[in-house]
């Protein structure tokens, strides 16, 4: 769920113009003028179990740590991370993942590391990452295209408005305890959602299992579809003696796509739709958000997929990663997504797809890799999938289709109630972020003192920095370390 707090670029007529009235004790500043990220990293062994945070483990929008990889896993240098550390995830912005550390460990290269300050309050900070007129700052400056990063460079000069540290620990208060009310009732949607999610899983479990509809041998049995020479003899569970078990790659034409060259404007906008794994999102695919054109494809015959063709998304952040689609159009698409040509085959497109779905969480685990776990096409190809009649098939889709029409009723007003809250959030965050949330205290330091306070700190930490160089040109002495613990298992100790 994406936040908007109502104020900053684009919402006042002015990039930059992010209040015409400043309330008292506060002061115009911008991001790089209050924090600065850092850039200490740590090689992990295979025998380290520290925690390891990649942007796979992180909700969008939220600030919530999903779950942990392990450190043992990751080949190369990555940044350490510290409790109070802020983590910022550079790929993709708009997927919004901003997260305040609350453990040792190490993290994906793709988050920018900001230590604490003593000057300013961290969630306070992660609140004001997380609203969305901050992803729409970062995006305006990133080109597009598939993978969009974020740069410090282009963000460090984003307009905010400090607070004093008193009305930051105030503020922050405020926003936890109706951000948990508001919480609640996302969660209860979340709740309703997944309820019939769950029962549409069920529904495909069956089906897969012919225990949805009655056998209909009407237009012959299995052996018409899987021919003996690619038939398995058995799959990974019990089917009806009239179906077949194949792998997708014997049954159908799996192909990867690619990205024309971005640094070729000939390349693109050209009269063919070009996918990208965002928009595998279980559904049907009738437009694509950009396009390119038939010179920039080697064999357009073999890159340009027809109608009918479900696609797999291969690798992607969140929830994408596994997700299926059908084709409405000719499209070709990029490297991150396969295609499986299954209208060249008498097998119905949705059939393939409900399978898809049925095994989204499964083929998502099938996935391998470091910081970004993917799929690929020999994984896809060697999926085994369970072929009924003909007959069944129409009779399984039609099912499954009514039933998901039955569930519309229920996801429209989950999307209504979420939409809703969102409403609630921004106006919270609004109110947070213009000084309206809290009432202000004539006794707090301003925040302009506050703002020399940092200027100085920062200086400091320079200055100590330039030190630790000199120190090390001279003396073959081990650095020291600052006393706070090693993360466990940790056979050298994290640089601190």
């Amino acid at each position: 769920m994406t936040t908007d707090s109502g104020v900053g670029p684009g919402c006042s007529g002015s990039e930059g113009d992010v209040a015409s009235e400043l309330p008292p004790g506060w002061v115009r500043t911008t991001l790089g003028e209050i924090i600065s990220p850092i850039s200490d990293r740590y090689k992990p062994t295979a025998r380290d179990d520290l925690p390891y945070l990649g942007m796979d483990n992180v909700e969008s929008h939220t600030g919530r740590v999903m779950n942990f990889g392990s450190a043992a896993s990751i080949k190369s240098s990555s940044p350490i991370v510290r409790p109070g550390y802020l983590l910022y995830g550079r790929l993709r912005p708009y997927l919004n993942k901003v997260v305040l550390a609350d453990f040792d460990g190490i993290c994906s290269g793709e988050f920018i590391v900001f230590p604490p300050s003593e000057a300013i309050d961290p969630r306070f900070l992660l609140h004001r990452l997380l609203s969305s007129d901050f992803v729409r700052y970062v995006m305006q400056k990133n080109p597009k295209g598939d993978r969009p990063r974020a740069y410090w460079e282009q963000f460090s000069n984003f307009p905010v408005l400090l607070p004093p540290l008193s009305e930051q620990h105030r503020i922050v208060a405020k926003l936890d305890d109706q951000l948990a009310y508001i919480e609640a009732g996302e969660a209860a949607l979340d709740a309703a959602d997944a309820k019939g999610k769950n029962f549409l899983q069920a529904v495909l479990h069956d089906a897969l299992r012919g225990k949805l509809v009655p056998e209909d041998l009407s237009e012959g049995d299995a052996q018409v579809l899987v021919r003996d020479s690619v038939a398995l003899d058995e799959g990974p569970w019990d089917v009806p003696n009239g179906w077949r078990w194949a792998t997708i790659g014997k049954l159908f034409k799996v192909a990867v796509g690619s990205t024309p060259s971005r640094g070729n404007p000939a390349y693109w906008g050209g009269d063919v739709p070009w996918v990208s794994s965002g928009e595998v999102s279980f559904g049907h695919i009738s437009s694509t958000r950009e396009s390119i054109t038939v010179d920039s494809i080697t064999n357009p015959e073999a890159r340009i997929h027809p109608p009918g063709t479900v696609m797999i998304a291969m690798i992607g952040e969140g929830r994408t990663r596994g997700q299926a689609a059908i084709l409405d159009i000719p499209a070709a698409h990029n490297q991150n997504c396969a295609s499986i040509r299954v209208s060249e085959t008498a097998i119905l497109p949705e059939f393939v797809y409900y399978f898809l779905m049925a095994r989204y969480e499964e083929t998502r685990r099938e996935a391998s890799g470091g910081n970004q776990p993917a799929l690929n096409k020999g994984k896809i190809q060697n999926l085994e999938i369970p072929i009924p009649p003909l007959g069944t098939q129409r009779n399984i889709v039609a099912r499954v289709q009514e039933l998901e029409e039955d569930l519309r009723g229920l996801r429209e007003a989950v999307t209504d109630g979420w939409a809703r809250a969102l409403r609630l959030r921004n106006a919270l965050l609004h109110a947070a972020f213009t000084g309206a949330l809290v009432p202000q205290d004539p006794d707090d330091e301003p925040a302009s003192v506050l703002l020399d306070r940092i200027r100085a700190e920062r200086t400091a930490v320079v200055k100590q920095s330039r030190r630790k160089r000199v120190s090390r040109t001279t003396s073959p002495a081990a650095p020291q370390t600052s006393g706070r613990p090693v993360p466990s298992g940790s056979q050298e100790a994290l640089p601190l």
